[in-house]
């Protein structure tokens, strides 16, 4: 299921989905055609342009966090043209995976826009990797416990919040998995995230303390 108000990016979605063996089983201009095309197909991902008709505001997340609490087996990847960290976070905090939030620029990557959509449609989560940097540069500051971590465990950290698995972020670091592992268990304790078992769990711990929450 798309939802997005501009035709010819739309059509390209199309075309790119397809193309990677998904089937779009119905497209959407606006909010209220989303909702009831969800209704009506249940799909397994609803990709969500974040700003769409009538208000061009927060009109697709809205409809998201409405489609995870009614059809919570629908996964649900927002789309958006410019960082905005609340989005995010209104997802990713409320759920339990089946969450992604992309720049719209990421498209143009394909490869690595259809692993963060089958990681969204798998319970996973996809969270753009601008995203982060903004959620670590907020949490600049002389004493900032991210200065524990060394320069491998910040990248390994970012990787993490962008919800990828021990092996996703093994095959971008070119390096081990157990490397990674290791990696992962020093930033918990650094930081002194608890243990999470799972991929969206252990996003959520992360998420939670760039965001300064507890």
């Amino acid at each position: 299921m798309i939802a997005e108000d501009s035709v010819l990016l739309r059509i390209g979605l199309v075309k790119v989905l397809e193309m990677a063996g998904f089937e779009v089983a119905a497209e959407a201009a606006d909010a209220d055609g989303l909702l009831a095309a969800v209704e009506e197909h249940r799909p397994k991902l609803a990709l969500v342009d974040v700003r769409m008709p009538p208000g061009f505001t927060d009109e697709g997340v809205r409809a998201a966090l409405m489609i995870r609490q009614q059809w919570p087996d629908t996964a649900v990847l927002l789309l958006s043209q410019y960082v905005e960290e609340r989005y995010a976070a209104d997802l990713l905090t409320a759920q339990s995976g089946g969450i992604g939030y992309l720049l719209k620029q990421r498209v143009a990557d394909v490869e690595e826009f259809i692993d963060a959509l089958r990681r969204v449609a798998g319970g996973g989560t996809a969270l753009d990797p601008q995203v982060v940097a903004q959620l670590l540069l907020r949490r600049g500051g002389g004493s900032d416990p991210l200065e524990r971590l060394t320069p491998r465990e910040r990248e390994v950290l970012a990787l993490m919040a962008e919800g990828r698995s021990n092996a996703g972020i093994a095959e971008q670091l070119v390096v081990g998995e157990s490397a990674v592992a290791k990696h992962i268990n020093s930033i918990f304790a650094k930081l002194d995230l608890p243990v999470a078992d799972g991929d969206h769990r252990r996003v959520l711990a992360v998420l939670r303390f760039l965001d300064g929450g507890s």
